[in-house]
């Protein structure tokens, strides 16, 4: 029976907690009960009474419910105790029975576990010797191939279609090294697992004896096949033909590949630029990039190369040599200086459109197919290398003669030709280092910057050693005797316009101020390239004046020195004005250091020569003697005596020994002389009428063509005697005749009446 304790039940719980409750056999149960309920507030009296009445009512009924609740749940874990123990006995008989199928069962998995194992390990042995053999297989079915490949390139004459079987046959060649690389790798490997399972069992007896001896003849026979065969395949079988005929294939396609239209480009000089043409179709060039591959991987890498470098430094040399560079075989600074000049200069010119061809257009696109055919190798930077071997030889000899005219002798012609290689190699530079580029190029790069150190000092020293050269001559070469313009003013003057033209001066002006880097340090600020030209040009020109001043200084003539400043300095005004050398030096400067000098030079030469002339007349008294008329007059024919022979003295001066080139200052001057002279014999002519009187004279107008005529130059004859040009001026009432004769007839008239 049990016993428990009840507390306090409220009427609105419907949930039954469980309190712990005992059995009589002391065993622990849950019980359902409720919740203590607080108790309520007091009422009055009748109501306490009906409410406590209806509480334990309630509390009754839910008491009975929960009893009944109770007996349910004693006998449902009453039930499953029961099944429980039962389920219990059933599985300890289970374990009994499993623990004595285990003890049974245990030998079998033991066997069957050392059979998988056995399996396992005979199946690792054996599935790599099927693989090997397969390999042999496919060899074999390769090598048939090869060879119905090979007749077949053997008898094609299309060239597309030869490609195409050509492309084929290097696949077959790749996939048959492919497999005996395999074999040759995976050989040993395999052959010593499949020994090491024989010896297994033959050891451990693993396995019945005809297995056995099945797995020993298989090793037997796979050994001596690998042992065999395998150096045959690779060194002196099928594929070491095929790779002999591939290189022969590579070196004729490589040799077909030329350089298209070089000496029509050369011809071609109206081209603003060289075209660069691919040297190889589409189809050629994979080919020949597979051919590079198949031998490469195939260990004829250094053989491929030599066959590449040899080849294609032959056809690029083959194409320049189509340029016909027989001057590139004179490179010694002793033999370039024994070449005449027209040859020098014909030399140099070629080799600056040669190397400029070659770089732009051979070189690339020897670069370009060098890419294309060995870029894909695993080296990467062999092609590189391969271009760099091409190109070396070939730059070598344009770099040997551009070395030996830098380092030849210094002759002043040489500038414009030294000015037009260092052009020609600035404009390339970029050009070039981008051909030749990273470190297997920098050995060309450098002799490069080499060459133009050279020309840079070359052009320079021949520049000061031509102004030296016009300082050193006022002491060893006499003036010219009729003050004309010395040839070393004519040559230095067009030298120095020639220099100045566009083609020149920025050359010039560049050497100038890498040369001044190179002395004041690449961080220093030189000059603007202009500057430079003009301080150098201006050196030139000043020391060219000082030549002049030199020079004017040795004649002993009183005239000459006047005569040679006054055409030299009006040649060099003359000759630079409106000209890029002017421009240079500057307009107002020539003008006032040379034109004013050679002004003020014509006016000192106006003033010895035809000065002393006009004095005679101005000498002359206008009154008579006191002697007489006849007197009088024979001393004013005296005085017209005097004067013409003082004029034919300056005449024949002029005619012989004075000189004045140029035909404006020869107008200028005789219009000067005019204005000076005929003026003043007019003069004295009029103020003497009266005693003149039916002589014999000769007019202003006369007199003005004389002055003329001694500016208009001389002739000379066959016996180099000079020879006046007559001039068509009249004395007043006569026939036209020379003025010559006029002067011999004055001269005629005026003895006669001497002697009357």
């Amino acid at each position: 029976m049990l016993s428990f304790s009840l507390g306090h039940l409220s009427a609105s719980d419907t949930r039954m907690p469980f309190v712990l409750g005992t059995y009589r056999d002391g065993s622990l149960r849950d019980l359902p009960f409720s919740r203590p309920v607080l108790p309520t507030p007091p009422a009055s009296s009748s109501t306490t009474r009906s409410m406590a009445a209806n509480e334990e009512d309630s509390a009754l009924v839910k008491l009975e419910l929960a009893c009944s609740d109770l007996r349910t749940l004693l006998q449902s874990s009453a039930k499953l105790e029961k099944d429980l123990e039962e389920m219990e006995k059933k599985f300890d008989s289970i374990d009994e029975k499993l623990s004595t199928a285990a003890k049974r069962v245990a030998p079998l998995q033991s066997l069957a576990m050392a059979a998988k194992a056995l399996e396992t390990r005979i199946n690792r042995a054996v599935s790599p010797a099927l693989g090997l053999l397969h390999s042999f297989k496919l060899s074999e079915s390769f090598q048939k191939k090869l060879i119905e490949l090979s007749d077949k390139l053997s008898i094609e004459k299309n060239p597309r279609k030869r490609l195409k079987k050509l492309l084929k046959y290097v696949q077959c060649v790749d996939q048959l090294n492919e497999v005996i690389n395999l074999i040759s790798r995976d050989g040993e490997p395999v052959i010593q697992k499949l020994q090491e399972v024989v010896e297994f069992l033959s050891r451990t007896k693993a396995t019945d004896q005809y297995r056995t001896q099945r797995l020993k003849e298989t090793l037997i026979t796979l050994k001596a096949l690998y042992e065999s065969e395998v150096d045959a395949m690779r060194f002196d079988g099928l594929l070491d033909e095929a790779l002999l005929n591939l290189q022969d294939e590579f070196e004729i396609m490589l040799q077909q590949m030329k350089h298209q239209n070089i000496g029509e480009q050369q011809a071609d000089e109206e081209a603003d630029q060289t075209l660069v043409s691919d040297l190889g179709t589409e189809m050629e060039v994979q080919v020949l990039r597979r051919i590079a591959e198949t031998l490469s991987a195939s260990d004829c890498l250094d053989i491929c190369i030599d066959i590449f470098v040899k080849v294609r430094y032959r056809r690029a040399a083959k194409a320049l040599m189509r340029l016909n560079p027989d001057y590139l075989r004179t490179y010694t600074p002793e033999e370039i200086d024994e070449m005449q000049w027209e040859s020098l200069e014909t030399a140099i010119s070629l080799w600056i459109q040669h190397f400029e061809l070659a770089v732009k257009t051979v070189f690339v696109s020897e670069k370009k197919l060098c890419k294309q055919v060995l870029g894909g190798l695993p080296e990467v930077l062999i092609w590189l290398e391969c271009f760099v071997k091409i190109a070396d030889k070939i730059m070598a000899v344009f770099f040997r003669f551009g070395e030996g005219v830098a380092r030849s002798n210094r002759e002043p012609q040489k500038l414009f030709k030294l000015l037009e290689m260092f052009d020609s190699l600035e404009k390339l530079k970029l050009e070039f280092t981008e051909i030749f580029e990273g470190e297997s190029g920098a050995d060309i790069c450098i002799r490069f910057r080499e060459l133009e150190k050279l020309l840079v000092h070359a052009s320079s020293k021949v520049f000061w050693e031509f102004g030296l050269q016009i300082e050193g001559t006022s002491d060893f070469f006499a003036p010219q005797q009729d003050g004309s313009v010395p040839k070393l003013v004519r040559y230095a003057v067009n030298y120095l316009k020639y220099l100045t033209t566009e083609t020149y001066s920025a050359p010039m002006a560049k050497v100038f101020q890498t040369e001044q880097m190179w002395k004041a340090g690449i961080l220093s600020k030189p000059e603007t390239d202009e500057n430079l030209l003009k301080d150098a040009i201006s050196n030139i020109m000043e020391a060219l004046q000082r030549n002049i001043e030199s020079k004017s200084s040795s004649y002993k003539d009183k005239i000459l020195p006047h005569i040679f400043v006054m055409n030299t300095y009006w040649y060099i005004y003359m000759r630079s004005r409106n000209t890029e050398l002017g421009k240079l030096i500057g307009e107002q400067y020539m003008k006032q250091k040379y034109k004013s000098a050679a002004e003020e030079s014509a006016y000192m030469y106006q003033w010895r020569a035809w000065r002393p002339l006009v004095r005679l007349l101005e000498k002359e008294e206008s009154e008579e003697q006191d002697n007489g008329t006849k007197a009088t007059a024979a001393s004013v024919r005296g005085k017209l005596e005097a004067f013409f022979n003082r004029f034919d003295e300056i005449s024949q001066r002029h005619a012989r020994g004075y000189s004045i080139p140029d035909a404006d200052l020869r107008e200028q001057l005789r219009e000067a002389t005019v204005k000076l002279v005929v003026p003043v014999y007019s003069e004295f002519l009029n103020a003497h009428s009266k005693l003149l009187s039916g002589e014999s004279y000769v007019s202003p107008e006369s007199l003005k063509g004389l002055v003329g005529q001694v500016f208009n130059g001389t002739d000379r004859t066959s016996n180099g005697k000079p020879k006046r040009r007559d001039s068509k001026d009249t004395v007043p009432g006569r026939n036209s005749v020379s003025v010559e004769g006029e002067l011999k007839n004055f001269r005629r008239s005026r003895s006669k009446s001497i002697d009357a």
